[in-house]
């Protein structure tokens, strides 16, 4: 099985369209930061020439404003007598940690700080989620567009090997695409933007707590690795059944970009929650969510069946295919 991986690696490495995947992220990522430190910039001359005082990274309204407007906002859904008890569980925590900031005067992160920079680079899973979705959808359908199929299954190999060192290969890929990004994105943080004052505030058994910045952020980022591995087994189902690396792109990035507002159409109907396309898991934990009763478990508990429902799927197709003719 390793050497099977091994070479599964080495032909995706030899591809110069691999290359440029990797290229690009990098060099997305660091535009993207870099794109965003010039409009910080651009904000701060604005209010500079306006008049207003600045302080931090980056001109803001006062923390405490916002921080009222956020408990009266809060305050009225929890008058809502609609309110699903999950829901008003998770309002009751945001206000406790909006009130603990007033009263304790701990502001948050300013939107333009080291910091904030750090934590929102989780989001960089969704673009190597994007590669690795090319890369899955071709892994297997190519080998039959290109007529190698014949050679690689007529070695002494059971098919589920053949199989399994394709989606470890491409599993293993959006990973490494994932932990580039992510480096690329801290560095480009610690490079670009200073660093303020803020906390992170968390509530851990009933009390308000500080929570380090590198904690949260390397738990988002494992959350949305999990939608990755989903959406990248998706399309490498479909590139196995169908053997279209085309149709397997397509159909991936349209679930993925129209999935959104699907789920929101359909989030009063039972059936939404049982859709793979309904959860974010990272949304879900910073408390966003289009259907109501659903929980971060749960979500991952969907995920995990239907990530294995296309596995079992894509095994048994390619198992049972005749590649005689």
């Amino acid at each position: 099985m390793l050497k099977l991986l091994q070479n599964e690696w080495m032909k995706l490495w030899n591809k110069k369209a691999t290359w440029v995947m990797a290229i690009l992220l990098v060099v997305g990522v660091a535009g993207m930061m870099g794109l965003t430190k010039w409009i910080s910039t651009m904000e701060e001359n604005r209010a500079e020439s306006g008049g207003v005082s600045v302080e931090g990274p980056a001109a803001a309204p006062d923390w405490r404003m916002q921080a009222e407007a956020e408990r009266e906002g809060i305050s009225a859904q929890l008058a809502d007598p609609d309110l699903s008890s999950s829901r008003e569980a998770e309002l009751k925590e945001e206000l406790q940690i909006v009130e603990y900031r007033l009263a304790e005067d701990v502001e948050p992160h300013g939107s333009y700080s080291r910091q904030q920079m750090i934590k929102d680079s989780s989001g960089i899973a969704t673009l190597a989620m994007l590669f690795a979705i090319i890369v899955a959808a071709g892994i297997v359908a190519t080998e039959f567009s290109d007529g190698t199929i014949k050679m690689l299954l007529a070695r002494p190999v059971r098919r589920w090997k053949v199989l399994t060192s394709k989606f470890l290969a491409t599993a293993l890929f959006g990973a490494l695409l994932t932990l580039v990004g992510f480096v690329v994105s801290v560095a480009m943080a610690y490079i670009l933007f200073s660093p303020d004052a803020g906390a992170e505030l968390a509530v851990r058994s009933g009390e308000v707590a500080e929570v380090s910045v590198w904690t949260l952020t390397l738990y988002h980022l494992l959350l949305a690795f999990v939608n990755v591995i989903v959406y990248t087994t998706f399309a490498f189902m479909i590139g196995s059944v169908f053997r279209s690396g085309a149709l397997a792109i397509g159909l991936s990035l349209f679930i993925y970009f129209t999935g959104n507002t699907v789920s929101a159409l359909l989030s009063r109907y039972e059936i939404a929650k049982y859709l793979f396309f309904s959860h974010d898991l990272v949304a879900l934990a910073q408390g966003i969510t289009f259907i109501e009763d659903v929980t971060l478990p749960f979500a991952a508990a969907v995920l995990v069946a239907y990530a294995a429902v296309f596995l079992v799927v894509s095994y048994l197709v390619f198992s049972k295919r005749d590649v005689t003719a």
